[in-house]
């Protein structure tokens, strides 16, 4: 796919060489900083050095004392509590967190997932149901519920409370909950806006453990959980989510929760854990839970105290992604055929696929496989419960929802945000929908959004990559949105030797240049550049600097995102 190279501006340029002096590091390293929003030592300091003392007052949060005296209210009188989430890895995450903490001090608690298929996501008639016929009295929804205005007002009328931790927008009005913290309520003042829904599960038992003077070490041990939610639900890791990253990647790799452990086993990866191995090996496990079978498999596994029993669960939910894996390959095959075969398709701005057959859990996954061949917004739809029903994905600068936004006379329903969505539709309104949001589509989007975007932050020679530098650049970690691992142009480099392919669709090549260091690269997905780098001309590469660990053995590694004459 062809991709767009653009190099970021310099920065303030007084505000650089002020960090450089003060930091005493070169000139990349602190313009790296000040792009960040990190100009001063002391904001330098809290960057490299993220302690827990830097996390906020969990009672800053509005109605954190009301949550609080509820949950000691529902302790004290031996009310029945429904820990209640959503069934991806931030709701399972936030369930698994405040459901084992509370257990210890409540022997009247149980958790409640919905079903993806039959409830949907967010707070559900049938889930308030099922607290009413089992006597639970009240419920602490976490990762949904901040629109959930109709749903809390029937709990009420069956004599069920609510407590809301939510981390997605309120709608105009707001639940009338004993408590609903989220920090994007406008007349919330916690300094920090962008946790996940198990960060705001962890501030309610922070608070919790405020309240009963517990030492912070009886929450630390819940950190690892966190910090996976954090990684998979793509929040920012800046702020408090920085804080609660770096540490809980801390925990996840010296003493991880059993059920980490045990899937963290399964997996086959022993080394140690980062964003990336998160994102790509924990969290499509956990996910596939809820998208192929049952999401309570994932929070059994996550709030298991047996590692037998962790270890068993795990076994199962990597089942769970072996079929995953195979549904999504097979359904991304099928798009790319159907879209290959017919020319209107091809040379669309849109893609808009329909397969009856295709699985649910899955068509997310398969409309983001389909914009790495075709960058463009996608929508894949297929049947369920009679109606059809779909997952629509963007590119990078194009506000989807509005998109769909101008469709919704075709919709049944739909909801999301601007570069993920779901929807659903009547089957007779798919060829109108694809004519429709394709129309839409072309009148609104740039050109150069339909071109896959390499953002450089630096353009260096391959000699500056030192183990100094190298070792400073890895204290930027961990990262993820608005701390991404910068990105470096090197130009005139040659192959050294030759480049060979692997895996079928990879590169693997040793570059130096002006006859200096040599470094060793991967380029993935660019088995198509074999023979160009190998005619001993020189090119230029974008990459990131990453440790790369195989069998105990630590390299140095070039992750190429580029390659150009």
């Amino acid at each position: 796919m062809q991709k767009r190279w653009v190099e970021q501006e310099p920065g303030n340029r007084e505000a650089v060489a002020e960090l450089q002096q003060l930091l005493n590091i070169d000139e990349v390293l602190a313009t790296l900083l000040v792009n960040r929003g990190i100009c001063t030592f002391e904001s330098a300091r809290d960057f490299f050095r993220p302690e827990i003392g830097h996390l906020h007052d969990p009672f800053l949060m509005k109605d954190m004392d009301r949550a609080v005296q509820r949950i000691e209210r529902a302790i004290l009188l031996q009310e029945k509590v429904l820990v209640y989430g959503d069934y991806d890895v931030d709701g399972t995450t936030a369930v698994s967190v405040v459901y084992s903490f509370f257990k210890r001090f409540h022997d009247e608690i149980d958790f409640y997932i919905p079903d993806r298929y039959k409830e949907g996501y967010g707070v559900s008639t049938q889930g308030i149901d099922y607290a009413s016929r089992n006597g639970f009295s009240l419920i602490i929804a976490l990762d949904c519920g901040i629109k959930s205005v109709d749903k809390v007002d029937y709990a009420h009328s069956l004599g069920i409370d609510f407590i809301i931790c939510d981390h997605h927008l309120p709608g105009d009005v707001l639940p009338a909950a004993a408590a609903v913290l989220d920090p994007k309520r406008g007349d919330c003042a916690y300094p920090y806006k962008e946790l996940s829904g198990c960060g705001i599960g962890f501030k309610l038992i922070q608070a919790f453990s405020i309240r009963k003077a517990l030492p912070f070490k009886e929450i630390v041990q819940f950190l690892d959980l966190v910090a996976v939610s954090i990684a998979a639900d793509i929040v920012p890791i800046t702020g408090e989510n920085r804080v609660l990253t770096f540490h809980g990647l801390k925990r996840l790799n010296s003493e991880p929760c059993k059920g980490l452990s045990a899937l963290m086993d399964v997996s086959g990866k022993k080394n140690t854990y980062t964003i990336t191995d998160v994102v790509f090996s924990l969290a499509p496990r956990i996910n596939a839970a809820g998208r192929i079978d049952d999401a309570r498999h994932a929070v059994n596994l996550l709030v298991a105290e047996d590692h037998e029993l962790a270890l068993s669960k795990g076994m199962l939910i990597d089942l769970k992604n072996t079929e995953r894996k195979e549904h999504d390959s097979s359904i991304t095959e099928q798009a790319l055929l159907m879209i290959e075969q017919d020319s209107s398709l091809i040379t669309r701005k849109t893609t808009v696929v329909y397969d009856e057959s295709w699985h649910k859990g899955v068509i997310g996954i398969v409309a983001s496989r389909l914009i790495e061949r075709y960058y463009r917004p996608t929508v894949v739809l297929t049947r369920s419960n009679g109606h059809v029903a779909g997952s629509a994905r963007s590119v990078a600068g194009f506000d989807l929802y509005q998109a769909l936004d101008s469709c919704s006379d075709l919709l049944d329903q739909f909801g999301g945000h601007k570069y993920a969505a779901g929807l659903t539709m009547k089957p007779e309104n798919i060829p109108a929908f694809q004519d429709r949001f394709e129309q839409v589509v072309s009148a609104s989007i740039a050109e150069d959004l339909l071109v896959q975007q390499i953002n450089i932050e630096a353009c260096i020679p391959l000699s500056h990559i030192t183990p100094r530098f190298v070792r400073i650049l890895s204290q930027f970690a961990p990262f993820g949105p608005q701390n991404l691992a910068p990105v470096f142009l090197t130009r005139g480099v040659r192959v050294y030797g030759q480049a060979t392919v692997v895996g079928g669709k990879h590169l693997k090549l040793v570059v130096r240049q002006d006859d200096q260091t040599l470094f060793n690269c991967i380029a993935f997905g660019m088995a198509d550049f074999e023979s160009r780098v190998n005619t001993g001309l020189p090119f230029d590469i974008c990459y990131t600097i990453e440790e790369n660990i195989w069998k105990e053995k630590r390299t140095l590694q070039l992750n190429v995102k580029g390659i150009r004459a």
